[in-house]
């Protein structure tokens, strides 16, 4: 199937696709700030670099895309139409390197959690409490997420 937009349309579109200061970054960080939290962006020095990173509690938190990260059975997870074989190994490695940056840090005595951006379109101050609570205790691994699933993925 070709492109609904032109190669330079879709460039200009694909450029403007940001890494940092995110919406649902953007977000995550206000609430955490609002709570008293206090914290370090995007640490180079740890394997990943977390998005967050709270020292005092040792916990890092990323927060991924659900399409880039291939959130499982997400309606946003969705598969381009064009060139196949280029976007399914983009995304296995996306995916490994998040399992290894987990993985390290996991080594290294870090908590890891991991912010889906569905998880934050909506973001109830539930959630938001869920998250604090994971913050303050010894809990290893946190994941916030929607349940909005995709039909017939089995997750539901």
């Amino acid at each position: 199937m070709a492109d609904v937009v032109d190669s330079r349309t879709r460039s200009r579109m694909m450029a403007g696709i940001r890494g940092r200061d995110t919406t649902p970054e953007l977000l995550i960080r206000r609430a955490l700030h609002r709570a008293g939290f206090r914290f370090r962006l995007n640490v180079r020095s740890l394997p990943g670099t977390p998005d967050i990173v709270l020292p005092k509690y040792r916990a890092a938190i990323f927060i991924h895309g659900c399409f880039w990260h291939r959130h499982e059975g997400c309606r946003y997870a969705t598969h381009p139409a064009t060139r196949p074989e280029f976007w399914a190994q983009k995304f296995q490695q996306n995916v490994e390197r998040d399992a290894r940056a987990r993985a390290l840090l996991k080594q290294a005595g870090w908590r890891v959690a991991t912010i889906w951006e569905c998880g934050t379109r909506k973001l109830t101050p539930s959630a938001s409490a869920r998250l604090f609570d994971w913050v303050r205790s010894s809990g290893d691994e946190f994941v916030l997420s929607d349940s909005v699933r995709r039909a017939g993925s089995g997750t539901d």
